[in-house]
Formats: C-alpha cells, sequence, structure tokens
C-alpha cells in the first residue's frame, strides 16, 4: 500500500491563525519532499501557492465566522482509483461550531451581503471539496492534483541516473525553496508550458470569481490573490473615484507574497501614484524601491482597469529578478485586467443601484413613527433586496382631534413601479385622513385615485397595473388613559390577529374585501372593536404568512395564530421580535419577499 504523510497542528482563534497556518503548510510539505519515497519535485510551486492559498483563506474564515480555535491537517495521499489523479494534497480546516451552517455563497450575494470568498477559491482550485458536519466539529476539506511520476507499484518514483548524495541535495534544496519566502529564492522565471496550456483555464476561473463580487474593494482583494503568486510576487490595485477626471486616485489594495513588507510597499506606491487617465495597454513600471527593506529589485508593469472606454484604476505588479516581463505574460495580464476592470465596474454600477434603492426607500417610508399616549407600537421592516425597492410600506401618524392612524401596505412587485404606487398611496392616504375621512372613505377615495392612476399609466406604458393590499385603521385612546377604541378595514391584505391579555385567546378582527386599484366602484367597510390594557393587535403583510416551506406555508392550520399565542405576556417590542425570529426559522433559507409587521399594545 502507498505511504501517507499526515501532519495535524491546532490554531487559536485569532488573527495570528491564518498566518501560522500557511507557515503549517509550507512546513509540511517541506518535511516530506526529503523523504526517501518522495521526488524532490513531486509537489510544485503551483500546488504549494495554491495549498497556502486555501488554507489561509479557510482558517481566516473559520477564526472570523465561528469565532472557536481551527483545526488543520494535511495529508498526501496516493491511490489507484480509475478516473481519478492519483496524487492529492488533502487539506481539511476545522472549527468547533457545528451548527453553524455553511452558507452558499450565491445566496449570500442575493441577499446582498459578503460571506467570505473561501468556499469560492475551493471550487476554483482544488479537484474535489466538501463540508462535514459532526457532533462537535465542522470540516472544510479540499484535495489539489499533485503532478508526480509514480512506478507500477503506485510509490512515487524516485528520478533515475542520480546517486544517492545528489538526490539528498536535491531534496534538501526542494525544501529550502518551499520554506523560503518567494523574493528570497533567486531569479523567478515564469512557467512557459503553465503560460501556453493553463492561461485559458485561469481566466475562465478568474471570470468566475471575479463576476460574483459586488463591491469594488473586493474584487481588487481578490484580484491581488489570484494574481500572486501565479504572476506575480507583489501587486496593487489603483482604484479612480467616480467624480471629477482629475481627482486622486485611490491604492485599494497591495499585496505581497511576504506579507511583513505589505505595509512598506504601500508607502512606497502612494507616494507616486499613477495617472487616472485611460491609457492604452499596459507598460512597464519603475520598480518600487525601498531604502530601509531589502529589495532584489524586479520588472513591473501597470495595465490599466479599462471598459467601455472608461478607466476605473491601475492594475499595478512586479516580479523579482526579471530584466522585463514576457510579452506572452504580458498579454494574459492584459487579458486579466480587463475582467477586473470589467468586475468593477458591475460592482460599481450594483453599488449605484442600491444607493438609488436606498435613497428611493427612505423617501418612501416615514422618517419616524408617532407615539400615541397609552400605547406601545413596534415595527420590523425587512426588504427581500438591499438593491431592489421594496413593495411592502408602513405608517403610523396623528391625524388630528384625538386620533392616530396607521397602515399596513404591500404593493404587487418591486422595483420603481412599486414605488411609484406607494409614493402615490402614502401622501394621498394621509392627507385624507387629516382630512377628518373615516376608515372606509379613506379606503374608497384611495382605490379611485390608484385605479384612474393604472388606468393611464397603462395607457402611456402599456404595462399592466400595480395593485395594492392596504390594512389600514385608526386609534383613539380612551380619556382614562388606558386602552383605546381601534377601527380598520383589511382590503386585499391579511387579516389581522388580537392577543387577548384576559383570556390569551387570540382572534381575527377584519373581514377580507377586495384589493385596492382593480376596480373604481368598489366600496369598502370598516370594524370598530375595544384593545383593552394589555391586548396586542399584530398586522403582517404576506411576507410573513406565506413564507413557505417546501409545499407549506407558515400560515397554514393558523400558524401566525399559534405563534401569537405564544406571545402572551410580552410586549409589544417583544411580541415583534419573536414572530420575526420564528418566521425565519421556519425555512433556513433566505426570504424570497418583503417582511413588515406592526404590533400595537394598549398600556
Amino acid at each position: 500500500m502507498p505511504r501517507e504523510f499526515v501532519s495535524r497542528t491546532s490554531l487559536p482563534g485569532n488573527q495570528l491563525a491564518a498566518c501560522a497556518a500557511r507557515k503549517f503548510v509550507r512546513a509540511a510539505l517541506a518535511e516530506w519532499t526529503t523523504q526517501d519515497v518522495w521526488p524532490a519535485d513531486g509537489v510544485s510551486d503551483r500546488v504549494v501557492d495554491d495549498a497556502v492559498l486555501l488554507v489561509s483563506e479557510l482558517v481566516t474564515n473559520a477564526v472570523i465566522h465561528a469565532g472557536t480555535t481551527a483545526e488543520v491537517l494535511c495529508r498526501l495521499d496516493m491511490h489507484e482509483e480509475p478516473g481519478r489523479p492519483p496524487c492529492g494534497l488533502v487539506i481539511e480546516v476545522s472549527d468547533h461550531h457545528p451548527a453553524r451552517v455553511i452558507r452558499n455563497p450565491v445566496e449570500m450575494e442575493r441577499e446582498g451581503r459578503e460571506g467570505g470568498r473561501g468556499l469560492q477559491l475551493v471550487a476554483a482550485f482544488s479537484e474535489e471539496w466538501g463540508i462535514t458536519y459532526r457532533r462537535d466539529l465542522k470540516t472544510i476539506w479540499c484535495r489539489l492534483v499533485i503532478d508526480a511520476d509514480l512506478d507500477p507499484s503506485g510509490e512515487p518514483s524516485v528520478s533515475p541516473g542520480l546517486a544517492e548524495s545528489d538526490r539528498v541535495l536535491q531534496r534538501d534544496l526542494r525544501a529550502a525553496e518551499i520554506l523560503a519566502p518567494a523574493p528570497m529564492r533567486g531569479s523567478r522565471r515564469y512557467d512557459t508550458d503553465w503560460i501556453s496550456r493553463g492561461s485559458l483555464s485561469f481566466l475562465a476561473e478568474a471570470s468566475d470569481l471575479l463576476a460574483g463580487q459586488l463591491d469594488e474593494d473586493m474584487v481588487a482583494s481578490l484580484a491581488g490573490q489570484l494574481l500572486v503568486p501565479r504572476l506575480a510576487d507583489w501587486c496593487a490595485v489603483w482604484l479612480n473615484p467616480e467624480g471629477p477626471e482629475n481627482a486622486e486616485p485611490r491604492l485599494a489594495r497591495v499585496w505581497h507574497l511576504s506579507e511583513n513588507r505589505i505595509d512598506g510597499l504601500r508607502m512606497v506606491l502612494e507616494k507616486d501614484p499613477p495617472p487616472a487617465a485611460v491609457r492604452a495597454g499596459a507598460m512597464p513600471w519603475p520598480w518600487p524601491v525601498a531604502a530601509e527593506t531589502f529589495d532584489p529589485g524586479g520588472a513591473a508593469l501597470a495595465c490599466p482597469l479599462v471598459v467601455g472606454g472608461r478607466s476605473h484604476g491601475t492594475l499595478l505588479l512586479g516580479r523579482t529578478g526579471l530584466m522585463r516581463i514576457p510579452d506572452e505574460v504580458i498579454g494574459l495580464i492584459e487579458d486579466f485586467a480587463r475582467r477586473v476592470a470589467l468586475a468593477i465596474g458591475t460592482a460599481r454600477q450594483y453599488a449605484r443601484q442600491a444607493m438609488i434603492s436606498h435613497v428611493l426607500q427612505r423617501g418612501l417610508l416615514p422618517a419616524s413613527i408617532a407615539a400615541i399616549p397609552g400605547m406601545e407600537a413596534a415595527i420590523v421592516y425587512e426588504p427581500n433586496g438591499a438593491d431592489v425597492v421594496g413593495g411592502d410600506f408602513y405608517d403610523l401618524f396623528p391625524a388630528g382631534d384625538g386620533r392616530w392612524c396607521f397602515a399596513l401596505g404591500d404593493v404587487q412587485g418591486s422595483g420603481p413601479e412599486a414605488a411609484a404606487v406607494t409614493g402615490l398611496a402614502r401622501p394621498v392616504m394621509r392627507l385624507l385622513a387629516r382630512e377628518g375621512f373615516g376608515v372606509a372613505e379613506v379606503l374608497d377615495r384611495l382605490n379611485r385615485a390608484l385605479a384612474d392612476e393604472a388606468a393611464c399609466a397603462s395607457a402611456v406604458s402599456g404595462e399592466p397595473p400595480r395593485f395594492l393590499s392596504l390594512l389600514y385603521g385608526e386609534i383613539v385612546p380612551y380619556v382614562t388613559g388606558r386602552g383605546a377604541r381601534c377601527t380598520l378595514a383589511s382590503a386585499g391584505h391579511p387579516l389581522p390577529l388580537v392577543l387577548s391579555a384576559a383570556g390569551g385567546t387570540v382572534r381575527p378582527v377584519a373581514a377580507p374585501q377586495i384589493l385596492l386599484g382593480i376596480t373604481d366602484d368598489a366600496e369598502y367597510v370598516s370594524e370598530s372593536f375595544d384593545l383593552s390594557p394589555g391586548d396586542t393587535l399584530l398586522c403582517v403583510t404576506d411576507g410573513v404568512t406565506e413564507r413557505r416551506n417546501g409545499n407549506r406555508q407558515f400560515d397554514d392550520d393558523d400558524g401566525l395564530a399559534a405563534a401569537l399565542a405564544a406571545c402572551a405576556g410580552l410586549g409589544a417590542g417583544a411580541v415583534a421580535e419573536r414572530i420575526r425570529r420564528v418566521v425565519h426559522e421556519y425555512d433556513p433559507a433566505p426570504p424570497d419577499d418583503d417582511l413588515a409587521l406592526l404590533v400595537l399594545q394598549a398600556q
């Protein structure tokens, strides 16, 4: 049976863990290289660099997201399974937080959040990978292919024709190369075979990884990790601001093989930023020299990050021990830079859209909610997408004459069209309420306004009308200061529920009626009831009631009423948080709809 080499270590959950993990992997590979049964050239620079990159990312993610010590295992395994490379380097990174489920990076991006790049890098650079959950441990593992010759017995072959002393020297030199920092390895030549055969694969992997980033600084960071050490010993990404053309570029990211030299390199580069103007193609760049540090010198290159005629910045990189960078490498770097520029442009477009949506959403919602005498109020509002204006809205405002009005609405769909309906509904509703119209009259008039607007919009643009479901009501506190009179109506909206403080029972307090905006001759009716001290009124949108888990919805079998009944004795804020949490826990998948709820509790 082939021999198996295994090394293990345990790392503390702090900022030094990733650096220690990189040193551990290099030390393990260097030690194995000196063994008689393993050829000195068995583990290439590519395998070493990929292993160091992956263990660094995985340990960093374990420390940041799990917050526990990290267990690292490095193993060489050799087998003879058909269709599978016989030599592999297996890396396992474990943490002691098995309850934290690893989220899919695609789902994280859909929610507008960054979830780390570890799994994306693992999937791109390893032959196979996976996640294992145990009772007290969670492990992410990956296997990298090793290009080593095997003899018929399955054992790695040794270099023929070399004396034993020469083989020992060869292995020791290779071990020293693995352990030594890259700038100390002497003149570093490009692997011409990799440039000719592996460049397309490299560009494809880079495109996949860069395309998933929605933040320009994350794009710059990932670009550095992809370039170093495959094509460069160091690199830096300058980003041009999106303001005036003469504005100074910003040094977004500096990456170096020797991490202790990153700060010094940054200081040197900041003194001589590249011009922000668009240039044609890559050009040689002066090698940055720091007098206070050892620097063997080399060739540097500046490549503009241009897409669609717009320059987003400059990519600087350097390789030690070279007089100039070969033309075929320059061509590969220019192709890579175009992909980086495209990713930065996409990230900036997303950021602009998210900012516009945020500003628009903020303008469609009240800056604050009114305080009703003798009532406690709580609101939960979670739009589904950070870059899209949600279709849900809420309001709580004084209407004069001792009345306070509240509303919870849901426009069909989302985006600008939904925002237009919200932008019409809220001010009309407020105006009618302050003019003294009752609940049913407000809905009647608002319905006619929405129906007229939908007809005009459909005639002009041909777009189908956007209907509105709305729960609207008014609260009149009793002069005694305890309890209140509530009048409300539901237009195509999930029915509100009241939790009685006296008996802990839950009941609906409205009848279903037609959506607003469908027909202009609909007539709405309202219902009135008392809220005794301690009674709780819960109003939700369909993002709560229609939360799905497989073929079931959250409100099947009166699921919302059961969740509210379990909130007996809680204040309004605690009720809102409990319902929000129960809805999220109903299905581990991220919500696919906006979520909004309003809780009013009489004191």
